[in-house]
């Protein structure tokens, strides 16, 4: 039976007898059952493929190192999920930083000032401000469900959180954006 049509069940299970006996048969059966699906989640976040595959290596990898004293509470997809999730919002978050300081360090060249860039430029901007506002938790519920297509049970298990934590955040989430986007909303409405 291949990794692709193993009950989830059965998977984790295996990978915990692999953990402890067989090192390069674990990272094997980890790469293969989880790398896509976590590079697709880490890629929603930092928008760049090669960065997303990196990020997920890195992930895989310390497990592998700190496999013999790696203990696991929950499932193996919940906690590669979590960690690739808190990879790509740290990754993200450092590249925030950085641009920030390339903005503001560096002339503005010669720009197309069209009323249709500069507000395209205004909504891209005010879309990320407004995603930045929200709680690293918050930010991953609505990352996973509008971007990644995840139900809220599938959030749950990845998170290690209640379903209704999950609906909870995501109602959160959903406020405080339609609050941060208000202002946009308006101004389209009046161009």
């Amino acid at each position: 039976m291949s990794i692709a049509t193993e009950p989830a069940a059965d998977l984790e299970l295996r990978l915990a007898e692999l953990q402890h006996t067989d090192a390069e048969a674990f990272m094997e059966t980890l790469f293969r059952a989880f790398y896509r699906s976590l590079a697709n989640v880490a890629f929603r976040v930092v928008q760049d493929r090669a960065v997303a595959e990196d990020l997920v290596q890195d992930v895989l990898l310390n497990v592998w190192k700190n496999r013999e004293t790696l203990h696991i509470t929950s499932t193996y997809q919940a906690y590669l999920f979590r960690a690739a999730m808190n990879s790509a919002l740290r990754h993200a978050a450092r590249q925030k930083r950085q641009v920030a300081w390339d903005r503001a360090s560096l002339p503005d060249s010669g720009r197309n000032t069209t009323d249709e860039q500069v507000y395209g430029q205004e909504a891209e901007a005010a879309v990320a401000a407004a995603l930045d506002t929200l709680p690293p938790q918050c930010r991953a519920v609505f990352l996973l469900s509008r971007q990644e297509g995840m139900s809220y049970q599938q959030i749950a298990d990845a998170l290690e959180v209640a379903p209704k934590t999950v609906e909870n955040q995501m109602g959160k989430a959903l406020r405080m954006l339609r609050k941060g986007l208000q202002g946009l909303l308006h101004s389209f409405l009046c161009w």
